[in-house]
C-alpha cells in the first residue's frame, strides 16, 4: 500500500503556487516554484498526519482524484510506517495487545511502532509486518 494524498497546486498572480490538500482542509502551503510547493506539501502533510495521530484521530483514506492541477504528496517515512502498521493492524482486527503478544514484547514497545516520533528499525518493521500477515517492501523514488 502506498500512502499519497492529493492536493491542488494552483498558480497565483504573484507567481507563487498555492497548495491545498483535498483530504485535510486545514493543510495548505505555498511555494515560489512547483518543486518548492511539492516539498512544502510533503512537510505540511507529515505535520498534519503526525498531529492527528498524536490526538488519536482517525486518518482519512486518500481520495483518488485527477485533474489539471492535482498532484500527490507522501508523508515522511516515519509517518508512513506508523500509518501503514496501524492500517494493517486494523485490517487484521488486532488490538495493540494482540500485536504485543505476537511480537513477544510489552504493550508500550508495540505501541511505539505506531508512533511517528519513534524510529523503529527495519528488523522491527519487518517482524511487525510479518505478524500482521504483510511483508515489508522498500522503494526509492
Amino acid at each position: 500500500m502506498k500512502i499519497e494524498y492529493p492536493y491542488s497546486a494552483e498558480p497565483r498572480e504573484d507567481g507563487t503556487v498555492l497548495v491545498q490538500f483535498i483530504d485535510f482542509e486545514e493543510a495548505f502551503t505555498e511555494g515560489h516554484t512547483l518543486e518548492e510547493a511539492a516539498f512544502n506539501a510533503a512537510e505540511v502533510l507529515s505535520a498534519i498526519i503526525g498531529y492527528r495521530i498524536d490526538k488519536g484521530e482517525i486518518l482519512p483514506i486518500p481520495t483518488v482524484t485527477a485533474g489539471e492541477h492535482i498532484l500527490y504528496a507522501a508523508p515522511s517515512p516515519a509517518i508512513q510506517s506508523a500509518v501503514l502498521l496501524q492500517h494493517a493492524r486494523g485490517q487484521q482486527k488486532k488490538t495493540m495487545a494482540d500485536l504485543a503478544r505476537a511480537l513477544g514484547t510489552s504493550w508500550p514497545c508495540a505501541a511505539r511502532l505506531e508512533d511517528p516520533k519513534y524510529r523503529p528499525t527495519l528488523r522491527q518493521l519487518d517482524r511487525a509486518a510479518a505478524v500482521l500477515g504483510k511483508r515489508l517492501v522498500l522503494c526509492l523514488e
